[in-house]
């Protein structure tokens, strides 16, 4: 995250940790042509405060641009339609945006663009998944009250004071903020949006380098080149149709038919195979993903006294190293914490933080789960979603060490759900019974992203609704730091809250990788695992 770059580490621990990530494709091509990928239904429609999923905002990265924009290759936080963020004090923030940018309708983008967006996004009565990102800005307390309706409609923080300016004023400092502002939910939206919401719904319209042609839900989204698009990073294709799969294996075997150009996960079930059938056309890079198992904290079941100590039994019995060798050809590598090597220490992460609570230990970890009053119900079932991420195959391998390890060959078994969508839909109705599928995808690379939206009360993908003071008050502590060395250190301290009380479960951290067909190059995947479709030739 950028701006005054009060946390540049960010930056150079990313850019060190994945400049390795490269070109996938070698040669020139024609830069013609329309490319076809592997996709999934996003869980809502495309509105940029109300996406925190990976298939919706693959398509706004492509159709949105905001104030930064996290480099392709690095991960560090850059100008985008930033002209400069100023500040003296990390609370007050003075933001130009630069001339001369147009959504696809032909309007102009302006300061009044972002400040009437963030207004919708913290807004209450709007339902915005990504609301919680504003919390901040001074003024949120009304607009997104915890309790009762909503007392003001926009936020006594913003103020447009230009055509092109805005300042920002928040109700503490945080010296990370301009980091943040490459995040979709801060990206800046038409009048189009508000003057026909329905409309926009259907067919959104944005500023980045790519328009949405049409969407056929379970079917195919089509994106075109928009050529007016005024950004250095212009498409270097035509298009991308991005083609629904409910079946990763599907995709892969359609690749290898001819039938697809792109594939950005490969199954695990062909990661033997992956490197002869792609005579070089893979990649397989660092990327800031962590899988995690989450529990669902509603339910007084798993959260009575004791259960930290089931949580932590049940960690003892998965055999990471087997599973992440055996499942997934060494494509993972077993968490030791909750973050991802991708911030290096410099930035956050802690390698060996979970201590022998991530080590393979049977005979412990039935001792444990015994000693924190047993399994709720005398079974576990860990939900996921069965179409995308080959996650049977390694929740039913789990499960089977889980198994292993208490001496129940029915301690623990697979829950599947068909689809992203509908799993997303049941957690965000709090219908979990168990353990679920809870992998995060860094929205910037910050160690707070890994662990505030996930574990702080109430935030925004606090899926299982974990809640502890202790950890909440060591976040607002390291947000208040000036000094991003001394943030990075608080938060540390909130990780070991998490680690203290297992409030969820660290699996592996997670690879980037895609296969890709012979008519495509230049094909990279960004730190956050997403194909960088604008660098894409086709020919």
């Amino acid at each position: 995250m950028r701006g005054v770059r009060h946390a540049s580490w960010a930056a150079a621990v990313a850019s060190a940790a994945l400049v390795a990530a490269g070109c996938g494709g070698g040669g020139g091509g024609s830069g013609s042509g329309v490319l076809s990928s592997s996709w999934g239904d996003p869980q809502n429609p495309l509105e940029p405060s109300n996406t925190n999923e990976v298939q919706g905002g693959k398509v706004l990265d492509m159709v949105f641009r905001g104030l930064k924009r996290y480099n392709p290759r690095t991960g560090a936080a850059e100008d985008m339609l930033a002209e400069k963020i100023e500040t003296s004090d990390s609370q007050n923030f003075t933001i130009t945006v630069k001339d001369g940018w147009k959504f696809s309708n032909g309007e102009a983008v302006t300061a009044k663009s972002f400040v009437d967006a963030w207004n919708y996004g913290a807004g209450l009565k709007n339902n915005q998944k990504n609301a919680y990102f504003f919390q901040y800005i001074e003024g949120y307390d009304k607009v997104h009250p915890d309790s009762g309706s909503q007392s003001a409609d926009t936020l006594s923080g913003l103020k447009v004071t230009g055509p092109r300016t805005f300042t920002v004023r928040l109700s503490q400092k945080f010296s990370s903020f301009p980091d943040t502002l490459g995040y979709v939910a801060f990206a800046p939206l038409p009048r189009a949006f508000f003057d026909n919401h329905a409309a926009w719904l259907k067919k959104p319209i944005g500023n980045g380098p790519y328009l949405i042609d049409s969407y056929t839900k379970g079917s195919q989204m089509s994106l075109r080149k928009w050529d007016a698009y005024p950004g250095s990073d212009k498409a270097q294709n035509d298009g991308v149709d991005l083609k629904v799969y409910t079946d990763s294996n599907t995709a892969y075997t359609d690749l290898l038919a001819g039938n697809l150009d792109l594939v950005d996960d490969v199954p695990a079930t062909q990661l033997k195979n992956v490197k002869k059938d792609l005579d070089g056309r893979y990649i397989n890079t660092p990327a800031g993903i962590i899988q995690t198992l989450a529990f669902p904290y509603y339910d007084p079941k798993w959260n009575k006294h004791g259960m930290e100590k089931v949580r932590t039994g049940l960690s003892m019995a998965i055999n990471r190293d087997q599973i992440t060798s055996q499942i997934f050809q060494k494509t993972r590598t077993p968490a030791t914490d909750w973050t991802s090597p991708v911030l290096g220490e410099a930035g956050g992460y802690q390698s060996g933080l979970c201590g022998d609570a991530c080590r393979y230990n049977p005979g412990q970890a039935k001792k444990l789960v015994q000693e924190g009053g047993g399994l709720p119900g005398g079974q576990v079932k860990i939900t996921y979603n069965a179409d995308t991420g080959s996650h049977k195959e390694w929740v039913d391998a789990v499960c089977n060490s889980i198994n292993n390890a208490l001496g129940n060959d029915k301690a623990c078994v697979g829950n599947p759900v068909g689809t992203f969508a509908d799993f997303r839909n049941q957690i965000g109705q709090h219908k979990m019974s168990g353990p679920f599928r809870a992998g995060w995808q860094m929205d910037y690379p910050l160690i707070q992203n890994f662990l505030q939206p996930l574990y702080y009360t109430n935030a925004s993908s606090n899926d299982g609704k974990w809640s502890n003071k202790d950890f909440d008050k060591l976040v607002d502590k390291a947000n208040a730091q000036s000094d991003t060395a001394g943030a990075v250190k608080l938060f540390q301290q909130a990780e070991g809250v998490v680690r203290d009380n297992m409030a969820a479960i660290p699996l592996w951290y997670q690879n980037g990788s895609a296969g890709y067909s012979s008519r495509l190059s230049h094909v990279v995947l960004n730190p956050f695992s997403v194909p960088v479709y604008n660098e894409i030739k086709v020919g």
